[in-house]
């Protein structure tokens, strides 16, 4: 392990491993990243593996439609072989309440002023696209052919070899143990294999991110929740698009093996507890088999839990910090990382290097303070 850098990464997900490839590729030499266990470790392999553009916010718009531009040509642009299964079979959003219906419209319309040409179904409509669909109680949905789904462990393993060949070291394994700061300033890193001298810091840690802040003597307005996943068993494919609703709480989509992967947002919030519990498969089971009855049939292999790290706004975090010069942080994605990860490379390597910004997308934590808060209405 080095024990000097440009750049210390704290972090090994698909974050953390976009930012690192980024800045190699903008010719920043030295960046080294640390991973206390091993890639994708954290929230990016426990994730849904969604990727959508349907968002109310219009940094959260030009984040997802600048990384699935991204997604669809990674192996060109990350140059590798690796197939990171990534399928655009639509996301399906259903509304069954007024206030969200009036929502999906405000959101449509937003979309559409930014390229991403979603619209508004009827029920009947919503039952074309998957046919087994029960439409009771829904008053309607929104749709985008684009949105779809990708493999989030072999997309963190495309980022961190394009990052290692472009000289990245990414060191798994290694814990951060502390930030040495002096007079305000980055000045180190102290993990449990050595110390690393370096004057710039980037907080990627997800759900431990509060925690990397106290080391560097910031208190990050952000906190992690536990949110719980489930995979069947491989069957013919059934169902293209994602289906997920917000006030019914729930998502399912079937990957391109055939498993169909679902989850639904916690009862409450739970820190420091990744473990999956009976009580959500009970509850999603019922969820899933209301909404897509042939669900029924399918046998569960697995459960999982992971971290949402939540913002304020739902929105992420992503800019440096007033207080501490050379502290930089990428968190807060508040369950979207993934989906966000590839354009979030590109704006964190403009603001380390101090270039104008690729995209007019301000998500600093300074936000709060001055008030230009937009909360982000669509998240499960």
């Amino acid at each position: 392990m080095k024990n000097k850098a440009s750049v210390v990464i704290i972090g090994g997900g698909v974050i953390g491993v976009s930012i690192a490839y980024n800045l190699a590729k903008a010719g920043l030499k030295d960046v080294v990243l640390l991973e206390k266990k091993y890639l994708a470790y954290g929230a990016t392999g426990r994730c849904g593996a969604g990727v959508r553009q349907q968002w109310g916010t219009k940094q959260n718009c030009i984040l997802s439609r600048e990384s699935v531009k991204i997604f669809e040509n990674i192996n060109d642009i990350l140059e590798t072989d690796i197939d990171i299964e990534f399928k655009q079979k639509g996301y399906l959003l259903l509304a069954y309440t007024e206030k969200e219906w009036n929502q999906f419209k405000k959101n449509v319309k937003l979309q559409n002023s930014l390229g991403i040409n979603s619209k508004l179904l009827t029920p009947q409509e919503a039952k074309e696209i998957v046919p087994f669909l029960n439409t009771e109680k829904l008053l309607g949905a929104a749709f985008y052919d684009k949105d779809g789904h990708a493999n989030p462990f072999l997309t963190t393993i495309a980022y961190a070899q394009a990052a290692k060949r472009l000289g990245v070291e990414i060191n798994k394994g290694v814990e951060v143990k502390n930030i040495y700061i002096k007079n305000g300033r980055i000045k180190g890193v102290y993990t449990d294999k050595g110390f690393i001298e370096t004057e710039k810091v980037v907080n990627a840690a997800g759900g431990w991110s509060a925690e990397i802040g106290k080391m560097a003597g910031v208190d990050l307005p952000v906190y992690s929740e536990r949110h719980e996943i489930l995979a069947t068993e491989p069957v013919n494919e059934i169902l293209g698009p994602m289906v997920m609703s917000f006030s019914y709480n729930i998502y399912c989509q079937q990957t391109p093996h055939g498993s169909f992967v679902m989850g639904e947002g916690p009862k409450k919030s739970v820190e420091n507890n990744i473990k999956s519990t009976w009580q959500f498969l009970e509850s999603i089971a019922e969820k899933v088999t209301w909404l897509l009855p042939p669900t029924k049939n399918l046998r569960v292999v697995r459960q999982w839990a992971g971290y949402y790290n939540i913002s304020p706004d739902h929105q992420p975090i992503v800019g440096d910090c007033k207080e501490i010069e050379g502290f930089y942080m990428a968190i807060g994605f508040s369950g979207h990382g993934f989906m966000l990860a590839p354009a979030v490379g590109i704006l964190m390597k403009d603001i380390i290097l101090g270039n104008n910004l690729t995209w007019d997308v301000v998500l600093d934590i300074g936000r709060f303070e001055r008030k230009e808060i937009i909360n982000e209405p669509s998240v499960v």
